[in-house]
This record gives structure tokens, sequence and C-alpha cells, in this order.
């Protein structure tokens, strides 16, 4: 039987009292109306809700929440004054979506997306919790971002767009950045003809402030230096970094734990992939000594020259500027036999973007046929569609942990294990 076209029911503007249901990946709540499925964002399962549709496709609807007509016992009021539901949906402000949730409960939901993506994609019964980093259980989740970015309006005036939205919402806190970032930032200041002003508390309590002018490049090309325990990490101020305070040394951490030191081995053929500045290659050669040897691929010029430096004192350490997929083709298309062995005893750890490794790249990896993987994901759907791949090319997950690094948001950092079966 034909499912119904919501599109003979539903239009943009209609309003609706609906029942939630459940949690869906992105931050988004599901009703199951007489008319189809609806997705409601800033609710909670169970509460019944007054919405306005937004936009209407054939299977499914979004809409705009309006009014909390049965809030959930897990409801509580908006940290930021400026996302409240007291505002317009346009007028509220974004990068906190479940900042309308006890911290207990959104670690709850979290968890609740990671298994069942891992379950669906990933073809596994995942029993991972996600767990609160340091410092952040008995908190209210704020002050973690150690870098924020924020629009600017025609007017001059700061704030992130609304959900959904290209709409500046001017606000007058920050409550989930660094104390020094609330401290210094330029909130009440109007910065007519700027687009873009980054944030990035530095590790010496300062912080650093650029403003970008329209159709400028943000950002600027400086080093500064981050510290990981008593490493130091160089960096270019524009370049990637874990946001929250915690998570560059927690993340170590749980690569460390998640390597397999009986299938590890320092003169194979290592592999930190997506590299960045070499934070996880450092965490793989700290635990495997000094002649380890590893290869960090990056594909952006900048990190990997930082990279380079950071790793230095590992003489077997390389580094690559070059996508991973060109790398593991090349590298695959020239090797000896010899160099195959040394594929096969490596351990490699990833770290890709949001979207996931994808299946071309796992099939490399598997053609690459390391006895180890470790898997850092900031996406629970896309950790387990790779998993799905992985496991059909012969590798099983071995052991997973799930963070919540982004307090008041839907997302949650995972680092994941995957032996030859």
């Amino acid at each position: 039987m034909a499912k119904r076209d919501l599109r003979n029911s539903l239009t943009a503007g209609d309003t609706l009292e609906v029942v939630v249901d459940n949690v869906a990946h992105g931050g988004i709540f599901v009703a199951r109306t007489e008319h189809g499925v609806v997705f409601v964002p800033e609710a909670l399962p169970g509460e019944r809700v007054r919405v306005e549709v937004s936009r209407v496709q054939k299977s499914f609807a979004h809409s705009e929440l309006l009014e909390v007509l049965e809030p959930s016992s897990d409801r509580v009021e908006h940290f930021w004054p400026e996302a409240r539901l007291d505002r317009a949906p346009d007028h509220r402000a974004g990068g906190a979506e479940f900042g309308h949730i006890k911290l207990a409960k959104q670690r709850e939901l979290k968890t609740q997306v990671l298994r069942e993506a891992m379950q669906r994609f990933g073809g596994v019964e995942a029993d991972a919790r996600v767990v609160a980093a340091p410092g952040d259980n008995d908190a209210r989740g704020l002050g973690w971002r150690t870098r924020v970015r924020l629009q600017v309006s025609e007017a001059g005036r700061q704030g992130p767009f609304a959900a959904r939205t290209h709409n500046v919402v001017p606000v007058s806190s920050l409550p989930l950045a660094a104390p020094s970032i609330q401290r210094d930032a330029l909130l009440d200041e109007r910065l007519v003809g700027a687009a873009i002003v980054d944030y990035v508390a530095l590790a010496d309590g300062s912080t650093d402030i650029i403003a970008s002018e329209a159709g400028a490049e943000a950002g600027r090309s400086d080093t500064i230096v981050e510290l990981v325990g008593d490493r130091e990490f160089q960096l270019d101020r524009a370049g990637f970094w874990q946001v929250h305070r915690e998570a560059p040394a927690l993340l170590t951490d749980a690569v460390r734990r998640a390597i397999d030191v009986s299938l590890a081995d320092p003169k194979a053929a290592n592999l930190d992939l997506y590299g960045g500045v070499g934070l996880f290659a450092a965490a793989l050669g700290d635990l495997l000594g000094s002649s380890t040897r590893v290869t960090s691929v990056e594909g952006n010029e900048i990190a990997t020259d930082h990279a380079a430096e950071n790793l230095a004192e590992w003489v077997g350490a390389q580094t690559a500027t070059a996508s991973v997929q060109q790398y593991l083709k090349s590298t695959l298309e020239r090797a000896s036999a010899a160099e195959r062995d040394r594929f096969r005893a490596a351990t490699v750890v990833l770290d890709p973007p949001r979207a996931g490794a994808g299946e071309p790249v796992i099939d490399l990896l598997a053609d690459y046929a390391p006895a180890q993987l470790v898997y850092v994901a900031c996406d629970p759907v896309a950790l387990a569609r790779d998993t799905g791949l992985l496991r059909a090319r012969g590798y099983e997950l071995a052991t997973l942990e799930s963070y919540d690094l982004f307090p008041h948001t839907h997302h949650l950092e995972s680092v994941a294990a995957f032996r030859r079966a």
C-alpha cells in the first residue's frame, strides 16, 4: 500500500497540536500524527505541543515549536534568555538546541540515538553510554567552549543564527563559552562592516578576537599553542582544535585505551588519518615509545606543517599533505610485499569529518588491512554506517566509548576500536 503524501493534507503555515513520540538524529523530535510524521525541534518525548508547519515533503513535515501544552518533567527553562520559547522561532538563538532539557536527560537521549544508529546502520547492539566530560557532571554544562564564532548583523550586532535560518540573533551573553571569552567578548560593541567574529580562549587565559570583513577569509595565519597535559601542540589560530576544554586530553586517553597494545607494532606502517596537527599521532607515539613509526595524513597544508613540528621527537614520524583517499590509494598502488606486511601489522587512528570516512576510504582501509583501527567520531550515524562497512570487510567492533563533549546540543563524540576478525 502506498504511503500517504503529506503534501495533500498539510501546507506551510498550518498549526497543529501533536504529542511528541521520540528523539531522532540531529537534535529533532518526532511526532506521529493523523497526517504522518512531523518533526519538532525544542521538544521532549511525551510532550503535547503546538507547532507551526514550516516545510512539507512527501513522507514527512518539519515544524517550529510555538507552545508547550503539557511539558515533560525533564524540561527546564532554557539557560540562555535569547533562546527561550517566549521569542518567535526565527529570533531564538541557535547552537544550544538541548538547552531546555535536564543534563542527565540530554545524555540519555544521546545514548538512545547512538545505540539505535549502531543497531540500524552498523548491525551491532552497542551498550555504550554517553557520559559527561570531567567537570561537567555536577555543573550546569556551561563554560566549556574554547572557540566561539558569531555572525554580525547589518547593524553590527553579534550573535548566532537562529536555528534553520540565516537570521542573526544579537545576544548579551555567551553562557557556553569559556570564562575568558565571556569576560572579553565585545558583545556591547557595534562591529559595522564585519561579517564574522571568532573568539579563541588561549592557554594563557587570554582571548584571541578576530573580526573578519564580509567576503574576507575568516581568521588569520598565526601560530598559537595548546596544552594537553605537559605536551605542547602548535596550531594555526584559525585551524581545527577540539572545542570542549577537556576534549583533547579526554580523547587522547580514550584513543590510548582503545589501542590493543598486544596487536600494536611500533615499526609497522601506523597511520593517523585526518590527522590535523598530530594530536592522536602523539597519543600513539606516547603509548608505543620513541621508536614509533607513524604517518599523519591531513589535507590542510598549514596543519601538516604544525604536525611535523609537534611530532618531531619521534624520528619515525612523518606527515603527508593529501586527502586520505588519495594517500591510501597511492600508497597501496606502489607497496612492495614487505610494505604490505607492515600495513597488516599497523594500527590506524582516524578522525574523519562529520560525514564519516565513507565507502571509498573504508574499501581502501580494508585493502590496507591493518591489525586494528581506532575511529574517533563526532556523528553517531556516520560512525554506525562506517561500522557496517567495516564489519562487511572483516572487522569487528571491539570497544566503544562515548562522551558528551557538547552539552546543551545534540552532538556527541565517540571512540570506537575495530579488530580484524
